[in-house]
């Protein structure tokens, strides 16, 4: 006779119900036999069935509440991947990658954290219509990793409340002192990098109406973007290759001296033309809220 206690039959069941290959392998597994030692063929002593349903088949109802709340959360995180290739297809990709990697985490904030690996693996290369598309599995993990990191800057720390980085305070420093000044990202900043046009696919979806067909996959074209927050609000910069690697070089704490002697290097630029355009540049990057600070030495 089993008998156990209410604790003991709230962490069986958990384990029971949120088994990504259903009521019956989350009886048998570890975890619940831990709890509970009463396999599949057993389920009745713990779960009396109904009238009209078996213990397996009420504890199911469960099971099938959590993942259709699971699959939710999934569609809310990436919603353009979902307009990209469809509900049908996005709830068959989402449930394939909640099968290998099971929600651990007691927030669904950290659901789609490996998300971005999954794709990778699977390699999805059919389109929306089905048919199979040179270069779609990149393209689609680009859009993917786009979503997720708009909602991770957007639930992240920003610089609400914070004094940023002015453009008076940039004029004030002496010009002989510019090579060895350190400056200091906003925690908000992330500097990506991608195979597509993703941003500008992005802005396109997000301006057509949900009734409209998606876009057409853009041809591969080397991309580069910022993002920050203000005013709780996520915003995306696109940024040039030059200036994608002069500000990665200065987030990772290289001086702008430095940074600016590798850039000459690495795209053969001369000092002179660099010089003229930082001045640009770090005008629409303090008025963007790039920077929250410079460090000088004494």
């Amino acid at each position: 006779m089993i008998d156990p206690s209410l604790s003991e039959i709230q962490r069986w069941m958990q384990a029971v119900m949120t088994h990504p290959e259903g009521v019956a392998a989350g009886a048998d597994s570890e975890a619940a036999r831990r709890e509970i030692d009463a396999g599949p063929d057993q389920l009745d002593s713990v779960i009396r069935p109904s009238r009209q349903l078996t213990s397996e088949e009420r504890l199911a109802i469960y099971g099938n509440a959590y993942f259709a709340r699971l699959l939710e959360c999934m569609r809310t995180i990436f919603p353009l991947v979902v307009r990209t290739v469809g509900e049908e297809a996005f709830d068959d990709l989402a449930l394939g990658y909640l099968q290998r990697y099971p929600s651990r985490s007691y927030t669904l904030d950290r659901l789609g954290d490996r998300f971005l690996d999954y794709l990778n693996e699977s390699r999805p290369d059919l389109d929306a219509d089905g048919r199979p598309t040179e270069g779609w599995p990149d393209f689609l993990i680009d859009l993917a990793r786009l979503e997720w990191e708009i909602d991770e800057v957007f639930d992240g720390p920003g610089v609400e409340g914070q004094t940023l980085l002015s453009a008076g305070q940039v004029q004030s420093i002496e010009p002989g002192r510019w090579p060895e000044a350190r400056l200091a990202p906003a925690h908000c900043l992330r500097l990506l990098a991608f195979r597509f046009p993703v941003n500008d696919y992005y802005t396109a979806l997000r301006q057509a109406s949900d009734t409209q067909p998606p876009p057409e996959m853009p041809d591969p074209a080397a991309t580069f973007l910022a993002l920050t927050r203000r005013d709780f609000v996520v915003r995306r910069h696109p940024l040039s290759e030059a200036q994608y690697g002069l500000l990665g070089k200065l987030a990772g704490g290289e001086s702008l001296g430095a940074a600016m002697q590798w850039l000459v290097s690495a795209r053969e630029v001369s000092l002179e033309t660099l010089v003229a355009d930082l001045q640009i540049w770090f005008r629409a990057w303090t008025e963007a809220g790039f920077f929250i600070g410079v460090e000088l030495k004494p």
